[in-house]
């Protein structure tokens, strides 16, 4: 552990003096029970929110096949979230990707994996905000207030989505900004008629199948074969399967957070790895045709509305339109608690006005405007090229995702070395053990980093046919190794300035 930087001892607090007590001070109010966590994990992964945003994306570059790229994805997601789980009872703490690392592997580790969490929370804002172009003009033309083409791939349809994207943001801003009930009571509304419209669309879409099972062993016509195929499909899953660790994000606000949050971690993972899954079979069930060309610009809208007739798709398009904007929330909410944690150790620029807590709401104000006004930002890349949302996508996924890994190989490392991963404390608030992997702990945690490393490549691999396909982008190319590597430089210079 270096000391020749005053980052140093801000980031690394010193150890409680007894086992389980808080490392700092009680400022954000402990008010969320365990629904409420997890349905801090459910809204940020917000399974209609992105099966609704990229099921075309995977089944056009995949066909049919690309639902089988899901229970691949879901299986090594669920092995970081085992690792994951082990860490929230260990370390209790608001903004968790960061505190994990740098506790397991140092500051200046743990300083790096909380700047690309940071960043990739904020993009992550971004690409969830552009998913109501998705939804909101096939709901109502109306809300088509730019141009005439509702399609997100149309110029019209891309300036339109930054309209009704900086919209979003700013309302889920001010949310963020108000109270932790608030917070709390939104989340839990969102979730509950998310769920249900999960269970409704499944039904309906099970219900009116229109293709035969064995569709889903083919991958249609793709040009680089199978494996590329599905690869390129794998994003869907990949994107979807994001942001479980928000229950450990939000562990100051949650009542008995060592024994609450490693279960709404797995929870909230499981639940939308399986509704997830079914809402993408149901949807290539459910088409009309796999061969038009509408399920691979459409996607799951042309399904409902084709499908089901107007008026129940449009009431279940109505229902997806709610589950994206809490999901936007959540996303916020978990990236305003990763700076508000980065900024209580004096670790990011402002850092005394961006760890203030409003006394009365117990809500770190300037933080969620850290994370608000930057992911307003990136929307304006929408302009440049209807094509940016998908780099955008891709980008917070690989931020993410190299996080994670961070953070898993961190405590791979001490499991290897023999080194505890915990403060000491073995039992939760109710007295019971910690949870625990027992002697699965090794063959998780090396699944996990295996699986996390393989899959970042496999998004930030500069695919031309994916990320450029109208030719004259180069940048958007290469646009995910271009931000991890600004990040990068932007953190190794921060850090020389402040030493």
């Amino acid at each position: 552990m270096t000391t020749s930087t005053p980052l140093a001892p801000a980031t690394t607090p010193p150890p409680p003096a007894s086992p389980g007590a808080a490392p700092y001070p009680q400022q954000l109010h402990r008010t969320m029970g365990r629904f409420a966590s997890f349905a801090a994990g459910f809204s940020f992964i917000s399974v209609l929110t992105t099966v609704f945003q990229l099921f075309a994306f995977g089944y056009g570059f995949a066909g049919p096949a690309f639902v089988w790229t899901w229970p691949l994805v879901l299986v090594g997601q669920l092995a970081v979230a085992a690792c994951f789980a082990e860490l929230a009872a260990r370390h209790p703490i608001s903004g968790a990707i960061y505190q994990w690392a740098g506790r397991l592997a140092g500051p200046a580790y743990g300083w790096f994996t909380g700047w690309l969490m940071v960043l990739g929370q904020v993009v992550v804002v971004t690409a969830a905000a552009l998913a109501l172009q998705v939804v909101l003009p096939a709901l109502w033309s109306g809300f088509q207030v730019v141009g005439g083409d509702p399609s997100p791939t149309t110029a019209s349809g891309a300036a339109n989505a930054v309209v009704l994207g900086s919209v979003l943001i700013a309302l889920t801003t001010l949310v963020n900004a108000v109270d932790n009930r608030v917070l709390s009571w939104v989340n839990g509304i969102g979730v509950t008629a998310e769920l249900v419209g999960i269970v409704l669309i499944a039904v309906a879409l099970f219900t009116h199948t229109e293709q035969a099972p064995g569709v889903v062993l083919h991958t249609g016509h793709t040009g680089g074969g199978a494996l590329w195929a599905l690869l390129v499909g794998s994003f869907t899953a990949a994107y979807v399967m994001i942001g479980f660790d928000s229950a450990g994000e939000l562990s100051e606000e949650t009542v008995a957070p060592r024994r609450t949050a490693p279960r709404t971690i797995l929870t909230a993972l499981t639940a939308a790895g399986v509704c997830g899954g079914l809402l993408l079979l149901g949807g290539v069930l459910a088409a009309p045709s796999l061969t038009d060309g509408r399920l691979a610009t459409e996607g799951l809208s042309y399904v409902l509305t084709s499908s089901l007739g107007d008026g129940l798709g449009r009431a279940l398009l109505a229902d997806v339109a709610v589950a994206v904007c809490v999901g936007t929330l959540a996303m916020q909410t978990a990236g305003t608690r990763m700076v508000f944690s980065m900024a209580r150790d004096n670790a990011l620029p402002a850092a005394g006005r961006l760890a203030t807590v409003h006394p009365r709401s117990g809500m770190p104000r300037w933080a969620a405007l850290a994370v608000g006004v930057p992911a307003v930002g990136f929307l304006l890349l929408n302009l440049v090229s209807p094509a940016a949302f998908l780099a955008l996508s891709t980008t917070c996924i690989v931020l993410v995702y190299t996080a994670y890994a961070l953070v898993v190989g961190a405590l791979l490392v001490r499991r290897l070395r023999g080194l505890p991963v915990g403060d000491g404390t073995v039992a939760d608030e109710s007295g019971r053990p910690l949870f625990s992997l027992g002697r699965w702990a090794l063959p998780v945690n090396v699944l996990a980093l295996v699986y996390g490393v393989a899959m970042a490549v496999n998004l930030a691999w500069p695919r031309a046919a994916v990320y450029d396909p109208e030719g004259g982008h180069w940048y958007l190319q290469w646009f995910s190794l271009l931000v991890l590597a600004a990040a990068l430089v932007t953190g190794v210079l921060y850090r020389r300035l402040r030493r």
